[in-house]
């Protein structure tokens, strides 16, 4: 494993850490409280451990070689494609009676369709 890996799980781990933390903390905390002046910052603390999970992802593509890079390329561009369509297409049948789906969920599809898009060009270039 070369340091740009290292330096990126390293990263990703605390910043996971942290998330993990901040959102059971938020949790928590949003159950007690009434006032909605604080009800806000609390609610959206879990999104700064993402923003620096974002950093440590931008850092590792900015450091991995040409080949890495297209592949990283082209699993974002399927994730964001397929999570697009799936939604455009589920808002229609939401117009049709299906369940609303929440937003909390369409970064989750992202995560999910990346990793099968990564899986898949890794494994076209090998």
């Amino acid at each position: 494993m070369n340091t740009v890996t290292k330096r990126y799980l390293r990263e990703f781990g605390l910043s996971m850490t942290l998330y993990v933390i901040v959102i059971l903390g938020s949790t928590a905390l949003l159950d007690r409280m009434d006032e909605l002046a604080w009800r806000i910052p609390i609610a959206l603390a879990p999104v700064l451990p993402i923003v620096l999970m974002l950093g440590a992802f931008l850092r590792y593509l900015n450091g991995i070689d040409e080949l890495q890079q297209r592949i990283q390329l082209m699993a974002i561009a399927f994730a964001a494609g397929s999570v697009g369509l799936l939604t455009f297409s589920y808002g229609f049948l939401e117009n049709i009676g299906f369940p609303h789906l929440p937003l909390v969920w369409i970064f989750p599809a992202i995560i999910f369709f990346w990793g099968l898009g990564t899986a898949f060009f890794s494994r076209k270039y090998q």
